[in-house]
């Protein structure tokens, strides 16, 4: 059976969700990815609830998230996630222009797996996804579906 491989993107600027797609796409990164804008939407996702009710088991390979997102933030998602033991596998990159260090501090606390910020170049910020992609979606091998901590 072959890997479930959907790249979750949690962004709420059009912008930016345009060049991720783009820099994943050019790559052939782009087969699966699914847009949410907002950290409920994440979370809806994640729990097959609302909108999402109908999609088929199987988490994301990797979810890019964002930490300044409407509704709940990208911390507060990240803490739903690590603290769900259904969840806390699942492997998560903070991609943000924040360079606050209480932002990357409380993210290591709360397990995440990479943090990234956002380049200001276009060219950067498409070699930085392109390089994410690669490892998470081609290179990393995710955990079996139904992995639970003793």
């Amino acid at each position: 059976m072959k890997a479930f491989k959907r790249i979750l993107l949690a962004e709420d600027d059009p912008k930016d969700v345009e060049l991720t797609v783009n820099a994943l796409s050019q790559h052939n990164l782009a087969n699966d990815i699914l847009v949410v804008r907002d950290g409920a939407e994440v979370l809806d996702y994640l729990y097959r609830r609302g909108a999402f009710s109908e999609e088929t088991a199987g988490n994301p390979v990797v979810i890019l998230l964002d930490l300044k997102m409407p509704k709940m933030d990208g911390i507060q998602v990240l803490r739903q996630i690590k603290s769900d033991k259904d969840l806390q596998t699942i492997p998560v990159v903070v991609l943000t222009s924040s360079r606050e260090s209480r932002d990357l501090e409380v993210c290591y606390q709360l397990g995440v797996n990479a943090y990234v910020v956002k380049p200001v170049k276009f060219a950067d910020f498409v070699e930085a996804v392109r390089e994410i992609g690669v490892f998470w979606a081609l290179i990393n091998e995710p955990p079996p579906i139904n992995v639970r901590k003793p």
